[in-house]
C-alpha cells in the first residue's frame, strides 16, 4: 500500500473563512476541555508531600474511570445534544481532535515528552474520510464545507484514491493536504553497483566519500537582520492591537519563507545525491541531541535532521535508490584506509592523520568513507566480490578494506 500526501493552497471566500475559523475554535475548546479533564483526574489521585489524605480530599470520586479517548468520545456525543457549537461541527473532526490528544499522552509515556499543554489556537483539523467524487479541476469537496476552490499546482496522482484531508492554517493562508492511497505494493529498491557514503558534518552540511564537502546556506542567519528589525518594532506595539497583529503576521511570513527555502534546497540536494549513485549510506544519528548541544544553532538552521531522516529517504524511495543507515559509533576514530582505531579527536581537529598507514584527508571525508565501507559490508557487496563460484576464499582485513575502496 502506497500513501502520498499532496498539498494545495485554498482559495476561500469570506464566508468559507469564517466557517473554517469556527471549526478551529470549536476544536480548540474540545481539546482544552479534554486536557483539563485528564489533568484534573490525575491531580485528584495524588497528594503533596506536605499533606496527607486526611486533609486533602478527592475532587473526583475514587471510582471514576480514567478519561481516555473512548470515555471522552462518548461524553462528546452526549454533549452535542445540548451544545449547538459542538453540533455545528463534523463529528469525525472532533473525534480526530480527541485522538490527537490521546496520541500526545501516549507519547508522553513512551517517548518521555512533556505533559500536553493547553492550545492558544489550533492550526489544523482532519477529515478522516472523503466523499465520493470529491475531486474536480481546481476544486475539492469536503464533508461539511462543500466545494472549495484550490490552486492546483500539480495534477492528482493517477491510480490513487483520496482517503483523508487536512486543513492547515499558515501565515500565508489556508492549505489543504490530501492523502492519496493505492492498494498496490511497492517493493523495496534493490542494491545497486555504485555506492555513496554520506557523513553529516559540523563544518559542512554533508560530506561524501568522494571528497565533496557541501555547505548549507545560512537560511535563518540571512534573514536575521530583517527579523531583528520586525521584532524590535513589535516590542513597542500594544499587545493585541491591529498593528501588533500585522507585525506578528509579517514575522510569521518571514519564518515560513525561511522554512520553504530550506526545504526546497533539501529536495534539490537529495535529487543531486541520487544522481551520483545507486546506494546511499548514512549514519544512524539521534539529531535531537544535536539540537541541544554546542552545535544546536547551526544544526537547527541547516535542518540536517529533517534532511537525513525524512527528505533523503523519500527521494531515494521515489527514485528507486537503496537507502541504509549504519552504526554511527567511531566513524571519526577509524581509518578508512587500514581500518585501525586512531583515537578520539577534538572537534577543532578537522584533518584525519593515521599513525599506522599515514593516510591523511579531511575528517568528514574519512568518516564518509568509513560509512560507505560499513554499508557495503552490511549489504554483502564484499561477500559477492570474495566469492568465487560456490566457494568463499579467505581474505585479510587490510585486503578487505582495499577491495571495498575499489568499488
Amino acid at each position: 500500500m502506497i500513501t502520498l500526501t499532496y498539498q494545495y493552497k485554498l482559495k476561500l471566500n469570506r464566508q468559507q473563512i469564517q466557517e473554517v475559523n469556527h471549526i478551529f475554535d470549536v476544536c480548540k475548546s474540545v481539546y482544552n476541555y479534554a486536557v483539563s479533564e485528564r489533568k484534573a483526574w490525575l491531580n485528584s489521585r495524588k497528594s503533596s508531600v506536605n499533606s496527607c489524605s486526611l486533609v486533602s480530599e478527592y475532587i473526583i470520586p475514587a471510582d471514576a474511570p480514567y478519561p481516555n479517548y473512548f470515555y471522552q468520545a462518548k461524553n462528546l456525543t452526549i454533549a452535542k445534544q445540548s451544545n449547538p457549537n459542538l453540533k455545528s461541527v463534523n463529528a469525525q473532526v472532533l473525534q480526530q481532535t480527541l485522538k490527537t490528544l490521546d496520541r500526545a499522552f501516549s507519547d508522553m509515556k513512551s517517548k518521555g515528552n512533556g505533559f500536553p499543554r493547553f492550545k492558544k489556537q489550533m492550526r489544523s483539523f482532519v477529515f478522516p474520510t472523503m466523499l465520493k467524487n470529491c475531486l474536480a479541476q481546481s476544486q475539492v469537496k469536503l464533508p461539511q464545507l462543500g466545494w472549495l476552490r484550490i490552486k492546483q499546482s500539480r495534477d492528482y496522482p493517477t491510480g490513487f484514491e483520496p482517503k483523508q484531508a487536512r486543513i492547515v492554517k499558515k501565515a500565508t493562508g489556508y492549505y489543504l493536504m490530501i492523502a492519496f492511497q493505492s492498494q498496490e505494493s511497492c517493493p523495496s529498491a534493490p542494491v545497486g553497483k555504485v555506492s555513496l557514503g554520506i557523513d553529516a558534518g559540523i563544518e559542512s552540511f554533508v560530506a561524501t566519500h568522494k571528497g565533496e564537502l557541501i555547505k548549507a546556506p545560512k537560511f535563518l542567519l540571512k534573514a536575521q537582520s530583517k527579523l531583528k528589525l520586525l521584532q524590535r518594532r513589535l516590542k513597542h506595539k500594544v499587545k493585541g492591537s491591529n498593528n501588533w497583529l500585522k507585525l506578528q503576521n509579517k514575522i510569521a511570513r518571514l519564518h515560513e519563507k525561511v522554512a520553504n527555502t530550506r526545504r526546497d534546497w533539501h529536495f534539490k540536494l537529495a535529487n543531486y545525491l541520487c544522481d551520483l549513485t545507486d546506494n546511499i549510506f548514512v549514519e544512524d544519528i539521534n539529531f535531537i541531541s544535536w539540537s541541544r548541544g554546542i552545535v544546536r544553532k547551526r544544526s537547527l538552521d541547516s535542518g540536517i535532521g529533517q534532511f537525513i531522516n525524512e527528505i533523503l529517504p523519500y527521494i531515494c524511495w521515489k527514485r528507486s535508490k537503496f537507502y541504509l543507515k549504519v552504526d554511527k559509533n567511531g566513524t571519526s576514530q577509524e581509518c578508512s584506509s587500514c581500518g585501525n582505531h586512531t583515537g578520539k579527536k577534538h572537534l577543532g581537529e578537522r584533518v584525519h592523520h593515521c599513525q599506522f598507514c599515514g593516510y591523511a584527508a579531511p575528517r568528514d571525508v574519512v568518516s564518509a568513507e568509513v560509512i560507505r565501507n560499513r554499508g557495503l559490508i552490511a549489504v554483502g557487496h564484499t561477500v559477492n566480490k570474495i566469492a568465487y563460484g560456490d566457494v568463499l576464499t579467505g581474505i585479510s582485513q587490510g585486503n578487505l578494506l582495499n577491495l571495498v575502496k575499489c568499488q
